[in-house]
């Protein structure tokens, strides 16, 4: 069965968020939905140190690797699909970090306004 085209916050198809680090739910580079995803990893951020620090602060460690799990580590600057709860939690505490529209879900809109998307992304003219 042919999997449907995923699509951006912009209407757009996604495109891929990252590969190094190999990121997303399914570890294939994209932020895209998935049914088993109770996390909605369908941000792609642009890590910094404050976001990074602050998701340490509340238990989420993105910092330290983890070979068990094939997880490298994440440090500033780095893309990364993260949750959409966790980012907005940050943004909540002044500490959300930049994103990339282009690669970030269509289904985050479900979530948080898109005005406030525009507010961090770096592929906006």
């Amino acid at each position: 069965m042919k999997e449907k085209i995923q699509l951006n916050v912009l209407g757009d198809k996604l495109i891929t968020c990252s590969k190094e680090p190999l990121t997303g739910y399914r570890r294939n580079g994209c932020c895209d939905a998935h049914e088993s995803d109770y996390g909605k990893h369908l941000i792609c951020a642009i890590l910094n140190e404050k976001f990074l620090e602050f998701q340490f602060s509340k238990g989420n460690d993105l910092i330290t690797p983890k070979k068990e799990i094939n997880f490298p580590g994440l440090k500033p600057q780095d893309r990364w699909c993260v949750c959409a709860g966790r980012w907005v939690e940050a943004y909540n505490q002044s500490c959300a970090t930049p994103i990339v529209l282009a690669s970030t879900h269509i289904d985050v809109l479900k979530i948080i306004d898109f005005k406030i998307l525009k507010k961090f992304a770096i592929d906006l003219n």
